[in-house]
């Protein structure tokens, strides 16, 4: 079979309905964040008709990543290229709004740099351990994109011209958000490290039962 061939018979695990929605998430994150731009000339927020677009893009990124979950599950295009570039792209649009809220002055800088420091850290474990396996996505995980995602989409909405209390709600929200951030980053450094120990050990094993 030639290169091509191969290539083309292995076209379709990519380019399957579940990874096209998890590019569009991507693609829709500088929409995103130029919406937000555009409602705060000078970086002073307002709650004008772009600020919310923002909060409709955000809306339909986030509907992509439970439906994209959803359609790869039910009709088995579960694939490795989705279990990396899903979560990243979580991460892009996660990072692209905490990083536009700080800018904007509606969410302390320190709370963006501990969730980006564990969203990117994790990342960079999943691709340092890529050769032993994948890690993929726990409940743990999954509860803690779910809570982000609640808490940033409290934080994008205009709050304080609906009602200036939620903008409390949205705090303790995203406070909860960044405790199983934390907790779970753990967990996922404990899982990279014991993927690589049984890794090596099984090279290991191969290498001694190849010797003669």
């Amino acid at each position: 079979m030639t290169s091509a061939e191969t290539n083309a018979g292995s076209a379709p695990r990519i380019w399957n309905l579940p990874n096209i929605l998890t590019m569009l998430r991507i693609a829709l994150v500088p929409f995103f964040v130029w919406f937000l731009i555009l409602d705060a000339p000078g970086l002073q927020a307002g709650s004008g008709v772009w600020r919310w677009a923002a909060v409709v893009a955000f809306a339909v990124a986030i509907y992509t990543d439970k439906l994209d979950g959803d359609i790869a599950r039910s009709r088995g295009l579960v694939t490795d290229f989705g279990k990396i570039a899903d979560p990243i792209a979580d991460k892009l649009l996660i990072g692209s709004a905490l990083v536009m809220l700080s800018l904007l002055g509606e969410l302390p800088w320190w709370v963006t740099a501990l969730i980006l420091v564990r969203e990117w850290g994790v990342t960079a474990l999943r691709f340092f351990v890529i050769r032993y396996g994948v890690i993929p996505a726990s409940r743990g995980g999954k509860l803690k994109t779910v809570v982000q995602t609640v808490a940033i989409f409290l934080y994008v909405m205009p709050l304080a011209a609906i009602a200036p209390w939620l903008g409390f709600v949205a705090f303790a929200v995203m406070m909860a958000a960044l405790a199983i951030t934390v907790w779970t980053g753990a967990e996922y450094t404990v899982e990279a490290l014991k993927l690589r120990a049984s890794g090596i050990r099984a090279r290991k094993q191969q290498l001694n039962e190849g010797a003669p």
